[in-house]
């Protein structure tokens, strides 16, 4: 495993070099701990997990047109490459699918415990400091206001709505962000991420007290 693992690594850095700052092989690298961390109190398949913690965001629809298959396509081909067993394929393809926020609502009910832990990962590293960071460098990467007091955040979004969103930076906080803390499926997730939520919410209470200078 070990060795599919170290290969598994240096193709995922070859293909996000130069990516975009907030979904780079250093993101990757931080799910990639967070989901071995999350595991160690889980029954699982290690292997899925670690191969889909690195493969997860190999093409990110965001960077794609919206491509929600080129993913699916270069980890399989990546893998079926790697002599990787046709299950465990399978096993890591679906969590590719299946682990955004905007594909919640397509989702299947009942999860397997290895996209539960990756996912929960992946969630964790959008909020806290790190989180705080990556959304408003992604914010400035699609040249989007930061605060606006009479833009509302969309509570209601649908999928498509959501994917060409062009919000400001903190109603993304409302939109997305202060959502994932309940939206955990492990005790260990829950457990960090209710530390990183807490970090949110006094940050935006310093932020608007910055912003509404009397």
């Amino acid at each position: 495993m070990g060795n599919l693992i170290d290969n598994t690594i240096e193709f995922v850095k070859a293909k996000l070099d130069g990516a975009e700052a907030g979904h780079d092989w250093f993101h990757i690298e931080r799910v990639w701990k967070l989901s071995k961390k999350i595991a160690l109190d889980e029954n699982c398949n290690l292997e899925v997990v670690e191969l889909s913690a690195l493969l997860h965001d190999i093409a990110d629809p965001k960077f794609h047109n919206g491509d929600e298959t080129i993913a699916l396509k270069v980890s399989r081909e990546f893998l079926e490459d790697q002599n990787v067993p046709e299950d465990t394929i399978d096993q890591v393809l679906f969590v590719i699918k299946n682990i955004s926020f905007k594909n919640r609502a397509e989702a299947p009910k009942d999860l397997p415990i290895e996209l539960k832990i990756v996912q929960d990962a992946d969630r964790i590293d959008a909020i806290g400091a790190i989180g705080v960071a990556r959304t408003f460098n992604f914010g400035g990467f699609k040249n989007n206001l930061m605060y606006h007091p009479d833009i509302k955040p969309n509570l209601s979004m649908s999928k498509e709505e959501y994917k060409k969103s062009n919000g400001t930076t903190i109603n993304h906080f409302y939109e997305k962000l202060l959502l994932l803390k309940d939206m955990m499926n492990t005790v260990k997730g829950k457990k960090i991420a209710e530390e990183r939520h807490e970090f949110m919410l006094a940050f935006l209470d310093q932020f608007y007290r910055e912003w509404n200078v009397d």
